[in-house]
């Protein structure tokens, strides 16, 4: 079978015949709290901000959520692979994502030609709960306009797509040794910009983090730009 066709055969299947593929616990979307909701139930015990806050109606922070966890097991419209630019497999996230894919991930990726630092690329999610995978390839080192490329590429693809829900693991911030906290602001400055512009296009933006260190630099600066009352 052609990876055309095993795409389409994964597209069309219903979330449930879907989820056999999967060897680890599915999470859907409901099961994560949107950034306004985990505020108001959790504020007691997250540290306030030194930043100065962006306040933002309930719109917008419920367009957001913070979770910790496998990126690999969110059942969304998409998720983001902090690729390289040969777009076909690595070390990290980029990793789980392919083994999680199974093999006809690696064989579309092979077709795209690779993937400049900044742009973006879509492929089905295959044996993953997610519909798609986005492939983004982020910059070495800390430089922030083509992180903010990275972050435009992305939500642009989910734009032209028509997909409601994406997830995005920390980019660059690995071996590519991006500093966490100024890559969390470029991310969050480039995705509120983008719901401030695009609202209705899209349901959830998801910042998925695995380390409690990238937990807490986002719990703070989710306060600064998407402050709720």
């Amino acid at each position: 079978m052609s990876f055309t066709e095993e795409k389409q055969k994964f597209l069309a299947m219903s979330s449930e015949e879907k989820r056999k593929f999967f060897k680890g616990q599915v999470v859907t979307l409901d099961q994560i709290q949107t950034w306004n909701e985990f505020w108001k139930n959790n504020k007691s015990d997250i540290s306030t901000t030194t930043e100065e806050v962006e306040h933002v109606d309930d719109k917008l922070s419920n367009k957001i959520s913070l979770w910790q966890g496998d990126i690999t097991s969110l059942e969304i419209d998409a998720i983001v692979n902090a690729a390289n630019s040969s777009l076909l497999g690595g070390g990290g996230v980029d990793g789980a994502i392919h083994r999680a894919a199974g093999p006809t991930l690696k064989k579309e990726c092979a077709t795209l030609g690779g993937c400049q630092v900044g742009d973006a690329k879509i492929t089905g999610g295959y044996k993953l709960p997610a519909k798609y995978v986005i492939h983004t390839v982020g910059p070495q080192g800390e430089k922030p306009e083509k992180l903010q490329e990275c972050y435009e590429s992305c939500l642009s693809l989910v734009k032209e797509n028509n997909l409601r829900s994406v997830a995005f693991p920390c980019i660059s911030t690995g071996v590519y040794g991006y500093p966490q906290k100024p890559a969390a602001k470029v991310a969050l400055a480039t995705v509120k910009k983008f719901l401030l512009e695009n609202n209705d296009s899209i349901d959830r933006i998801i910042f998925c983090v695995f380390l409690q260190e990238d937990k807490n630099i986002y719990l703070e600066m989710l306060q600064k730009y998407f402050g709720v009352n």
